[in-house]
């Protein structure tokens, strides 16, 4: 155990500690089993770390990495029990998937030890593991999404921007910092670069396809039990979606051209969708028949367009997809049936700076937004302020 500690240490002084993801403020921490659950590389680590800095005493603390050797001859709840018995309280587990038999052993650590803290992160794929629903009266689970364009800024520029509500964006009460920085060239890099914190890192569009590779030849068929064969049909369905107009799934042209039956397609699009590599866009109507109905589907953000499809990106495409990335996080988005988005009351057209109002010319509660524009008007959002909602 002490080497752990020593191994836990050393993160502690590597990490920095100025840049705190939004999920961060709206933890329990004080809940006793918590569990992160996010994409590929969207931060999960970094945010545990940077809590046990700011907040955790080091002697009661212990943070390990679910693949760490040290399990090829110790239990979790093995170590979890040690931990206690030697004045631990707060046991931080990344990357809990893998781990064989996880859920089974944080049912036992939280029922046998309730005075330990057990918080967790895991890939977003991991409630397809059979065992994680035994969790589901225990923990609070959070999810983790990218960065927004808003901590984009005050990572890459040190810029602080408000986080504004949806009404504040249709009512034009946008506040940016325009001194510092005009918000259309850092939306351009932010589309094509910024989601991911790695950016900091350099060779960023080579190490997301790596985060694209791992996700669908490893975490899709660990899960999911699927073959390498089925992740070579996945990589090629994500290459369809990204280089596709706003893409409306036809099953059967789909099934086609994977060589897989039709009814497999929608599993595929399911596994793409919980492992954080695309969204699928469902319907507004709300008939027992047609409930859940897909009708578009998207890549997860912007920056995966980028990376599978380059040059052949469909600027509609990324258009809609930044709108549907950030907007989903804080409102129920749905498809419209004269438009592209509906939220609440809401209608969303989304196009370029010359995209008019005649789609939406006759619908209440309309707005129409456009990319390109710095600022808005009566009816007219720009689109890189729906990055500013998280």
């Amino acid at each position: 155990m002490e080497t752990l500690k020593e191994q836990m240490n050393v993160q502690l002084e590597l990490v920095n500690d100025g840049f705190v993801r939004y999920l961060h403020d709206k933890i329990d921490w004080q809940a006793q089993l918590i569990a992160i659950l996010g994409a590929r590389g969207v931060g999960k680590t970094t945010m545990l770390l940077q809590h046990i800095k700011r907040y955790n005493t080091l002697k009661d603390t212990l943070f390990v990495y679910a693949d760490n050797i040290y399990f090829s001859k110790h239990t979790l709840f093995g170590l979890a029990l040690d931990f206690y018995k030697n004045g631990g309280r707060h046991l931080y587990i990344d990357e809990i998937h893998k781990y064989r038999n996880w859920s089974q052993e944080i049912k036992n650590i939280y029922d046998s030890i309730p005075q330990l803290q057990v918080i967790y992160t895991g890939s977003s794929i991991l409630d397809l593991e059979q065992g994680g629903a035994d969790l589901s009266r225990r923990k609070l689970q959070y999810y983790m999404y990218g960065l927004s364009f808003r901590e984009y800024l005050q990572l890459r520029y040190q810029v602080q921007a408000p986080i504004h509500s949806l009404n504040d964006l249709v009512e034009g009460q946008i506040t940016f910092p325009h001194s510092d920085l005009q918000p259309l060239p850092a939306w351009k890099d932010y589309v094509q670069t910024g989601y991911y914190p790695f950016f900091l890192k350099g060779n960023y569009l080579q190490l997301l396809n790596g985060v694209i590779l791992q996700t669908v030849e490893n975490d899709i068929p660990m899960f999911a039990g699927l073959s390498m064969g089925v992740a070579r049909k996945l990589k090629t369905l994500l290459y369809i979606i990204a280089q596709s107009v706003p893409f409306k799934p036809n099953m059967s042209a789909i099934a086609a051209d994977l060589g897989v039956s039709r009814n497999d397609v929608g599993d595929l699009l399911f596994y793409l969708e919980k492992a954080g590599l695309i969204n699928q866009l469902r319907s507004d109507i709300t008939g027992i028949r047609l409930l859940g109905k897909v009708d578009k589907v998207y890549l997860n953000n912007t920056n995966l367009m980028y990376a599978i499809a380059g040059s052949n990106t469909d600027i509609g495409n990324e258009r809609e997809t930044a709108f549907y990335t950030l907007a989903r996080v804080t409102e129920p988005v749905t498809t419209s049936s004269v438009s592209d988005f509906q939220i609440g009351d809401y209608t969303f057209e989304v196009g370029g700076k010359k995209k008019g109002r005649k789609q939406i010319e006759e619908v209440k509660n309309g707005i129409v937004v456009k990319d390109g524009i710095e600022y808005g008007s009566k009816g007219v959002v720009p689109l890189w302020a729906f990055g500013l909602m998280y």
